[in-house]
Parts: C-alpha cells; sequence; structure tokens
C-alpha cells in the first residue's frame, strides 16, 4: 500500500538523515503528522535556522553565527596549541571536558582514497597556511579518530609538518577506563601497550 503524496515526501526527507532507516522514517513521518502545528513550524524553523544563521569560522572552521568564533576570539585561550579534529562534534566533546584551553583547527573529514577523499578535500592548506601566519604556536596535537583513515591523516600532516620545527603529537589511544582486556580488539590493545606510562 502506497501512503499519500505528502507522507511519502517526508518518509523519503527522513530516510536521508544518517542511520534512519524506511521503518524508522515512516514511524517519525506519521509522529510528526500528529505534532501539534506550532511545534512543526518551531521544528522547521530550527531547520531553516541552522542552515541560514551558521556559517563556519574563517579561521579554525568551527561552526558559528559569527566569524571568527568564539573560541579564536577568546584571548585567554592558550595560542600556543592547536587542537587538529576532524569536525565540529569533536571541539565540542573536547569543550564539554572543561580541561583544554588551546585553540582548534576542523579538517573537515579524514583522509578516505576509497571514498574519494584526498589532502584538496580537508582543511589541511589551511592549517599550514595558518601555521606560517601565527608564530606563536608550538604544537600541533592532532585529535583524528583511530580509526586507518584518522591514522592515515594524522601521519600525512605530522609528516607535511616536520620542516616547520613544530611539535606534532597524538592524542594517546588505548583502553578505555572501566573495560575489560579481555573484549579489546587487538588495536585498542597495542595502542594501550605503546601509550604506556611510568607510574
Amino acid at each position: 500500500m502506497q501512503y499519500p503524496l505528502p507522507i511519502e515526501k517526508l518518509i523519503d526527507s527522513y530516510r536521508r538523515l544518517p542511520g534512519i532507516g524506511a521503518k524508522t522514517a515512516a514511524r517519525l513521518a506519521f509522529f510528526s503528522m500528529d505534532m501539534p502545528e506550532e511545534d512543526v513550524l518551531q521544528f522547521a524553523n530550527a531547520l531553516i535556522s541552522v542552515k541560514r544563521d551558521l556559517t563556519h569560522c574563517s579561521i579554525c572552521g568551527y561552526i558559528t553565527q559569527e566569524s571568527p568564533c568564539l573560541i579564536c576570539c577568546d584571548e585567554q585561550r592558550n595560542r600556543t596549541q592547536i587542537l587538529v579534529v576532524e569536525d565540529s562534534k569533536d571541539v565540542i566533546s573536547m569543550e564539554r571536558m572543561g580541561e583544554y584551553k588551546g585553540l582548534y583547527h576542523i579538517l573537515g573529514g579524514v583522509l578516505s582514497p576509497m571514498d574519494g577523499i584526498g589532502p584538496d578535500d580537508l582543511s589541511i592548506s589551511s592549517l599550514i597556511q595558518r601555521l606560517q601566519d601565527a608564530e606563536d604556536v608550538q604544537e600541533i596535537i592532532i585529535a583524528t579518530n583511530p580509526t586507518a583513515e584518522g591514522e592515515a591523516t594524522a601521519k600525512y600532516i605530522a609528516r607535511l609538518l616536520k620542516p616547520a620545527n613544530i611539535m606534532v603529537t597524538r592524542l594517546a589511544h588505548g583502553l578505555a577506563v572501566g573495560s575489560d582486556i579481555e573484549y579489546a580488539d587487538e588495536m585498542t590493545l597495542l595502542r594501550a601497550i605503546e601509550g604506556r606510562r611510568t607510574l
């Protein structure tokens, strides 16, 4: 049985979201149909606002309403460190922790030849330009995810920055707090051994 066209369009729209299959999209569409009109309009306006009112910081690439972003404008931040992350969600996670006080640089993804993503598709060149313009940066902390693509991206950036005489470090990887060794995969255990430190 076919749904009425407005429901079909809404289901199709929900299916475009990551992680949403046909059944979930249909459930969301019918839920939306039963929502009060005021809530639907508020939801639609929030979607429109995200597209119209947000931009990327001209310095670090973080999502912001005004460029440069509040982090880049904050004179209290440690300007000798730049933490390089894959996307804006990573910045939010780091800021939630509340311990890192340096600056950020968002790559916009990771190198992935299988997906056709090369160095020119990421903001690597703007990172290099940023380092040339700023004389006080002493450390680049690479915080890409511990995937094959994240590791390749980290190594690529480290190799590019080697001639600049800037210390390049990588976030530690290994066992998560509260995890059991017997359930850890080989790569996690290898990173845990390599990242060991003196007690």
